[in-house]
């Protein structure tokens, strides 16, 4: 069993024992402190909640929601919703903060209760510490019975989600319907499923065929939408005459998009493309983390924009964007933040920002791809123990290459000539992550090796 506490929120495996898996009794902990935190900074009492369809959403839904009503704090309770759907939902219903129950990527066997402040922005790591405090210190005081809060269910606003996409003044719904593009999607049997058909019927397409729509929450195959994850939707797409694929993660923040002829168009460029879209028409600066493609720092330069790095997180990224005023940014895991309409990871806004740029290029899903710089991502990690000393890894990998340029603001990322590889220990998984990039794909495969091989050998060394 799992339990990891990180700024990507707490998140971990359902079951097991208390303080080694996501337990109920830690489910009501931490939600406690979350809601014990928001009293403490703010006069609005009230939550907003939504999850995904993972088949624990429920039974997670259920203890957070009178977790918080003990505390005296008013629950909004969205149901099946996204990540981002959530984050709109907060600032709109004037609420001290949010609590999105997915463990967005992971399987089935996880849950999280990623926490969310009064702007529908992640919670920083300064905040995310005092409430771990507060948790570990279990500083609750519960109301009495006469000023309990309330529950109120509220499923309308994935449609308000919608309107405010369709409202966005770079999103063309005209030339989106006018393009009569055909499409398939795959919701992975969560949320995404009931989601992306409303989208799509009211930016005006008309013919979509659903592959994994249903949200039992019984993941159809892995829900982290990579390549090698996507091969049913690629086959889907190889039998018709399909403009598009369209494949969202359970919480659908992360966007993968599948080219006409069934080749994945590369989850790293989903935010590419986007970005391409929005610096064509407004003249900015672009943010993703450090382990995202350096194609858009191609693409952002190109349009004379400028662009920066920043540590892995979305929190990190949203500080970046907010401290050089981007007009885009994001994650190369699909992840596209367009701050015109809210400071989060948002698979819908991406959709109808790349359906108007497809729309208004006349251009075919390849033939846009083939714009932009061809750079090759290599995705690795390694299992970790709790004997594995990663601090002492990572210093060592460091030390062992000090003579390159060498970033350690988010584990250790070495750029070479034309190619980085960047390792750290993961917010979500016992892992740590070893991603390469280079313009050759046996160059970049070649260096996530080579580092797999020194962690192994510094590994035995200590053992």
């Amino acid at each position: 069993m799992t339990l990891i506490k990180s700024i990507s929120g707490i998140r971990g495996t359902i079951g097991g024992n208390v303080g080694e898996g996501l337990t109920p009794i830690d489910i009501v902990k931490f939600a406690a402190a979350f809601g014990t935190w928001t009293k403490s900074r703010s006069e609005k009492k009230k939550i907003v909640i939504g999850r995904d369809a993972r088949i624990s959403g429920k039974m997670v839904s259920d203890l957070v929601s009178n977790t918080l009503i003990g505390l005296g704090i008013d629950v909004v309770d969205l149901g099946l919703s996204t990540t981002p759907t959530v984050e709109i939902a907060v600032p709109l219903e004037k609420a001290a903060g949010g609590i999105i129950l997915t463990a967005s990527h992971n399987p089935v066997q996880w849950n999280a209760l990623k926490l969310l402040n009064e702007s529908g922005e992640f919670i920083s790591g300064d905040d995310g510490a005092e409430v771990l405090e507060i948790a570990e210190k279990a500083s609750f005081d519960f109301s009495e019975v006469l000023h309990l809060g309330t529950y109120t269910e509220n499923d309308t606003y994935i449609d308000k989600h919608i309107e405010l996409i369709k409202k966005l003044p770079l999103v063309d719904v005209d030339a989106i319907h006018k393009s009569k593009f055909k499409v398939v999607i795959d919701g992975v049997n969560s949320s995404g499923g009931v989601v992306l058909p409303k989208l799509l019927e009211a930016l005006g397409i008309e013919e979509v065929k659903k592959l994994n729509s249903s949200p039992t929450g019984h993941f159809a195959h892995n829900p982290e939408p990579l390549p090698e994850n996507l091969t049913g939707i690629c086959s889907e797409i190889e039998k018709g005459k399909y403009d598009l694929g369209i494949v969202v993660d359970p919480d659908v923040d992360r966007l993968a998009l599948i080219q006409e002829n069934g080749a994945p168009f590369g989850e790293e460029y989903t935010l590419v493309a986007v970005a391409d879209y929005i610096l064509s028409h407004h003249n900015g600066n672009t943010v993703s983390n450090l382990s995202s493609s350096i194609a858009l720092k191609v693409v952002a330069e190109k349009r004379g924009g400028s662009y920066t790095s920043a540590a892995v997180g979305e929190v990190n990224v949203v500080n970046e964007m907010k401290a050089t005023n981007a007009v885009i940014g994001g994650e190369g895991n699909g992840g596209v933040i367009y701050p015109e309409l809210h400071y989060g990871r948002d698979a819908l806004v991406g959709i109808a920002l790349f359906l108007t740029h497809l729309a208004q290029s006349g251009l075919s899903v390849s033939q846009l791809r083939a714009k932009y710089p061809n750079y090759h991502i290599s995705k690795k990690k390694i299992e970790l123990t709790p004997d594995i000393d990663v601090d002492g890894i990572l210093t060592e990998i460091k030390h062992k290459y000090s003579k390159e340029n060498v970033n350690t603001i988010d584990g250790v990322k070495i750029t070479f000539d034309n190619e980085w590889v960047h390792l750290r220990k993961s917010n979500t998984e016992p892992i740590i992550r070893i991603y390469s990039e280079s313009e050759s794909e046996a160059t970049a495969e070649h260096l996530a090796n080579k580092i797999i091989a020194d962690i192994k050998e510094i590994i035995s060394e200590k053992a």
